[in-house]
């Protein structure tokens, strides 16, 4: 598949609800985050990880390769009153300084990269002591639930699609961590429902990889029209309580 977030920047932007505030609670308790971090935010899409850290004070530069992706990133950070640097550019040769971030994070777009050219540059421009976390923030398919129908759907539109079935831990990220040289690997991880009315549920869909990102506008106005008729028949519970697993994990630089 031909993959292209930045056809679908817009939905992305209005629809992916992105990390949960638990989760940046969570890896400020820990130490990883704090007044003046120095974080570089991996495959940034339209943000919603540096917007996180920047409103918590860290000091965000946000890449992605797609200039689509970080004009939105520009737009919500304006909005939001938050100051992001924004670079283009790929995970595995950033061209920027050496021993630069304290905190070098990719949410949802680990597996995206070659991985272990991201993880060699990633440490490249992590300071000693420094962090590489991978996060992903997944729905849950459980049996008959509305992630098990969408994602049929999806399949139908999308059948080389690979990402039905697939949610946290992932264990070869550990692994990832290990082959690069890092140490102190530790994770979490937690579940908790969003709520996301037929609309959003619709947006979020559109705004995926086996849709949106890879689809002819025709082809995604086609699943679209299915998607809307299966929610009204199957699933008319507005808004859907969506079950979603948060975990991540990370290793630090010697």
């Amino acid at each position: 598949m031909k993959i292209d977030f930045g056809k679908t920047a817009d939905d992305y932007a209005r629809f992916r609800a992105g990390f949960p505030p638990e989760f940046f609670d969570r890896i400020a308790a820990l130490g990883l985050v704090r007044m003046g971090t120095a974080a570089l935010d991996l495959g940034t899409g339209t943000g919603t990880i540096a917007l996180g850290l920047a409103a918590r004070g860290c000091a965000v530069t946000a890449l992605d390769p797609s200039a689509k992706m970080l004009a939105q990133v520009k737009a919500r950070g304006q909005e939001a009153g938050l100051i992001i640097r924004r670079w283009e550019a790929r995970a595995e040769s950033t061209g920027l300084p050496d021993t630069a971030f304290d905190l070098v994070i990719a949410g949802q777009c680990w597996h995206w990269f070659d991985r272990p050219r991201a993880a060699e540059e990633a440490r490249r421009v992590l300071k000693p002591g420094g962090a590489l976390m991978m996060a992903h923030f997944d729905w849950l398919r459980l049996p008959s639930n509305v992630v098990a129908a969408t994602e049929a759907l999806i399949l139908k539109y999308s059948p080389d699609w690979h990402g039905a079935g697939r949610s946290a831990p992932y264990g070869q990220w550990y692994l990832d961590l290990r082959a690069a040289g890092f140490g102190e690997i530790e994770s979490l991880s937690f579940e908790l429902d969003v709520p996301y009315t037929h609309e959003a549920w619709r947006g979020r869909i559109r705004a995926s990889a086996g849709v949106g990102a890879s689809l002819s506008p025709e082809k995604v106005a086609d699943f679209d029209a299915e998607h809307t008729a299966l929610l009204a028949r199957d699933f008319p519970a507005d808004p859907l309580a969506i079950a979603h697993r948060c975990w991540a994990v990370w290793g630090k630089k010697a």
